[in-house]
């Protein structure tokens, strides 16, 4: 075997440890409450990774160069998917619409406020900025690239035990990946999760992303 079909299959073995090996090694561990507490700690080392790509400068993370109808375009988009999550939960769980902010405001506001900084925006940079430098060479095209990075997204998801958790990330990995993939900038896109995240909370679809949830409810 060639050098650079070993170094394929070694890329390759570590994209599936990582974004589908660590996420299955979390349904055995107890009492676990949300997967944001491995974000920092695997940011540290993807930052260490992406200090040293050639093609990778610290500005991305900031970088907007997003166009007006651009942005007008995306917030419709917001509004029409909170429209479908309330249309869900009004169908499927009527008792729990709205259940969280008018439960518990405080809790919803401070998760709103701290959500999408320290937990939507590492995510991006994971599944989106070091997932598309570091193995955007193990697909042959941007269409395989954004599928993978869906996949693993929604993937991290399973330790809440529920198809519709992983049903909505993969969905929203889609939407995250593909406009990541256009816009390139990671910040944006973290925008997006953030808020979206937080209308996910609103609407009464909470206890699917966050197991320790009816404690303030």
């Amino acid at each position: 075997m060639k050098s650079n079909q070993i170094s394929t299959v070694l890329r390759a073995s570590e994209f599936f440890l990582l974004f589908f090996g660590v996420p299955t090694s979390m349904l055995f561990i107890d009492k676990l409450v949300h997967p944001s507490i491995f974000v920092l700690p695997i940011l540290i080392l993807m930052f260490v990774y992406l200090k040293k790509h050639p093609e990778f400068r610290f500005k991305e993370l900031i970088f907007l160069g997003i166009s007006k109808n651009e942005l007008l375009k995306h917030a419709y988009i917001v509004v029409a998917l909170f429209g479908v999550m309330i249309g869900f939960v009004i169908l499927l769980f009527p008792e729990k619409l709205f259940n969280l902010p008018s439960k518990n405001l405080k809790i919803w506001l401070l998760l709103s406020t701290f959500y999408p900084i320290f937990s939507a925006y590492g995510q991006e940079i994971i599944y989106r900025t070091f997932l598309f430098k570091r193995y955007a060479k193990l697909f042959p095209n941007n269409i395989l690239l954004i599928t993978a990075s869906a996949l693993s997204f929604g993937y991290v998801h399973i330790f809440y035990y529920h198809p519709i958790s992983l049903i909505v990330t993969t969905l929203g990995g889609f939407y995250f990946a593909k406009t990541y993939s256009k816009t390139k900038s990671v910040i944006f896109v973290a925008v997006l999760h953030g808020v979206l995240g937080n209308l996910v909370f609103a609407s009464g679809l909470g206890e699917f992303f966050w197991l320790d949830i009816h404690k303030f409810l």
